[in-house]
C-alpha cells in the first residue's frame, strides 16, 4: 500500500507517536504535510529538521488544498476538528494512528509489541536496541526520543517491528486501545494498573483491555510477562500461546524463568545476574538505576532471547545502552544541585524513580518537584497514593494543578486533585512539602531552597513550562 502513496497529510502531528510515523514515512520519500496545535520541543525540532510542513492550527483548507491519498487522524482530535470532518465528509482515505502504523510499517513483519501501565517506553527502547546490537537490524517506533537512535522511529531491514503498545484508546471514531491493532506475535507486558481515568472506569475496565489482546495472540506467538505482579499473572492466566515469566527478585511468588540475583549499583549504573529457570546464565550492567529498570531490561532480555539471540550476547550489549530522554534524564548541573527529568505521573512511577535516584545518588538530598496534569493525576483518585509515594523524597514540591472541571467516560464531572491536601498529608506522615503555585512560583522557591548537593527531579508528562532549564539558569544566575 506504501509503495503507492503520493501525500500523507497528519492531523494532530505533533504527538510523539504521530511524530514519528510522519518521519519514517517522510524517510521513505513520500511526501508529508501535517497540521496542529502551537508545537513544542522536541517533536517541534524534529518536525523543522525533516523538513515536513506543519500548519499551526485547524482548518478544512488544509486538506482540501494539499489534496493528499491519505489522511491520519490522531487519538487527540475531536469529532469536530475541521480537518478530520473534511477527510471523511469530502471521502478522502482516512486512518487511524494505529492502524496507519501497522498498515504502513508494521504489516509482513514480526510484530514485538511492549504493553503496560508503566515502563513501555524505556522497555520499548531496550529490546530495539539489543536486536540492533545484535545485528538483528529491527526498526522501531516508540513514544520518547531513543538516545540510542537518536529520535523515536528507525527502518530497518531485518524482520522484527519493536513497538509501544499504549492502552489509550485509538480515536474519535475507534475507541478500542490502540496496542489491538498491532497484531503482536510476541507480547511482552511489563505492569497493569488503573489509569487513564478519562476512558476506564475501574482497574477491571483496564484488566479487560489487556486480556483482549492476551486472548488475539496466535497459538504460535509468545507473551513475555512481569509475573511478579498480581495483575499481570491475572490477565495473562487464559492465554492459548505460550507465557514466559520474568521478575527483578531473585526470590518471588511461582517459578518464572528469568530473574535477577545479585543486584548492586554504583556511581556508573547497575549490575546484576540473569538467572535463568534458577540458574546463572549471564552477568548484565547497564546505565540505569533502580528496581524498575531491573526489571525492564529483564524483560527485555528475555524478549530478545526469545527472539533468537542468545541470553550471554544480549546482556553482553545491555552496557552499551544509553536511554531515552525524560526518563531520570539528567538536564545540568549547577553550584552543585542536579537537575533531572522524569516523565513520572502515576504514583507507582514516582515512588520507582524516587527509589531509583535514592540509588544513583546515595546520601543526597532528594527535592521531588511534581506537576499533576495527566488526566488522571488531575482527579482525586490517586489523592492519597501520592502521599505515600512521596515519602521516598526529603522535600516535595507540588505544582498547582490546571484548572476546569475533568468528566468521567459516563459525563459526569470527578472530584479534582487538590495540592494543598496533598501537601498536608505529606506533612502529616513527617514528610515535607511545599506548594508554591505555578511556575514562576516553584522556580522562585528552588532557587532559594537549593543548596549544593541536593538533586531536583522534576516530574511531569508535558512541557511544565520549560521548568528544568528556567532553574538552571536561575541557579546559574545566583552564582
Amino acid at each position: 500500500m506504501s509503495e503507492t502513496l503520493r501525500h500523507v497529510h497528519f492531523v494532530a502531528i505533533g504527538g510523539t507517536g504521530m511524530g514519528a510515523l510522519a518521519g519514517l514515512v517522510h524517510a521513505r520519500g513520500i511526501k508529508v504535510t501535517g497540521s496542529d496545535q502551537k508545537l513544542s520541543p522536541p517533536m517541534s525540532t524534529a518536525l523543522a529538521q525533516w523538513g515536513i510542513p506543519v500548519y499551526e492550527g485547524f482548518a478544512a483548507e488544509h486538506v482540501l488544498r494539499e489534496d493528499p491519498d491519505l489522511v491520519v487522524i490522531g487519538n487527540a482530535v475531536r469529532s469536530d476538528n475541521p480537518e478530520a470532518r473534511a477527510a471523511i465528509d469530502e471521502g478522502y482515505r482516512y486512518l487511524s494512528f494505529p492502524d496507519a502504523l501497522y498498515e504502513l510499517a508494521i504489516a509482513g513483519r514480526h510484530s514485538v509489541v511492549i504493553a503496560g501501565t508503566h515502563g513501555k517506553t524505556t522497555t520499548t527502547s531496550l529490546v530495539a536496541y539489543l536486536l540492533f546490537a545484535t545485528g538483528r537490524d529491527p526498526s522501531l517506533l516508540v513514544g520518547g526520543i531513543s538516545e540510542d537512535f537518536e529520535g523515536s522511529f528507525r527502518e530497518g531491514a531485518g524482520e522484527h517491528f519493536v513497538v509501544e503498545g499504549d492502552e489509550y484508546d485509538t480515536a474519535f471514531f475507534d475507541k478500542t486501545p490502540k496496542l489491538w491493532h498491532y497484531r503482536p506475535r510476541t507480547l511482552l507486558v511489563t505492569s497493569v494498573e488503573f489509569d487513564h481515568a478519562d476512558i476506564y472506569r475501574d482497574l477491571e475496565h483496564v484488566k479487560s483491555a489487556f486480556r483482549t489482546a492476551v486472548a488475539r495472540m496466535p497459538a504460535g506467538g509468545a507473551i513475555v510477562a512481569a509475573l511478579d505482579h498480581a495483575n499481570v499473572r491475572d490477565v495473562v492466566a487464559g492465554a492459548g500461546c505460550r507465557v514466559v515469566g520474568y521478575g527483578a527478585e531473585s526470590e518471588g511468588p511461582g517459578a518464572l524463568r528469568y530473574r535477577a540475583g545479585g543486584v548492586r549499583a554504583d556511581a556508573g549504573g547497575t549490575r546484576f545476574e540473569v538467572l535463568r529457570d534458577g540458574i546463572p546464565a549471564a552477568s548484565a550492567q547497564m546505565s540505569l538505576f533502580g528496581r524498575i529498570n531491573v526489571e525492564n531490561a529483564l524483560g527485555a532480555l528475555a524478549a530478545v532471547e526469545l527472539l533468537g539471540v542468545p541470553l550471554p550476547e544480549a546482556a553482553a550489549a545491555l552496557a552499551g545502552y544509553r536511554g531515552v530522554k525524560r526518563r531520570q534524564e539528567l538536564r545540568g548541573e549547577v553550584g552543585g544541585v542536579a537537575v533531572i527529568d522524569d516523565f513520572a505521573h502515576h504514583p507507582t512511577a514516582v515512588r520507582a524513580t524516587l527509589e531509583a535516584l535514592r540509588a544513583r545518588f546515595p546520601g543526597r538530598r532528594l527535592i521531588a518537584v511534581f506537576e499533576p496534569r495527566s488526566n488522571t493525576s488531575r482527579r482525586s483518585v490517586f489523592q492519597r497514593d501520592y502521599a505515600l509515594a512521596f515519602g521516598g523524597a526529603d522535600l516535595a514540591v507540588i505544582a498547582r494543578p490546571p484548572e476546569g472541571p475533568l468528566y468521567s467516560n459516563t459525563g459526569e464531572v470527578t472530584a479534582l486533585f487538590d495540592d494543598r491536601e496533598l501537601v498536608s498529608e505529606i506533612r502529616a506522615r513527617g514528610g515535607e512539602a511545599a506548594c508554591p503555585g505555578g511556575v514562576d512560583e516553584i522556580v522562585a522557591f528552588l532557587a532559594q531552597e537549593c543548596r549544593s548537593g541536593d538533586v531536583v527531579l522534576v516530574m511531569s508528562n508535558g512541557a511544565f513550562g520549560n521548568i528544568w532549564e528556567r532553574l538552571l539558569e536561575m541557579l546559574r544566575a545566583r552564582g
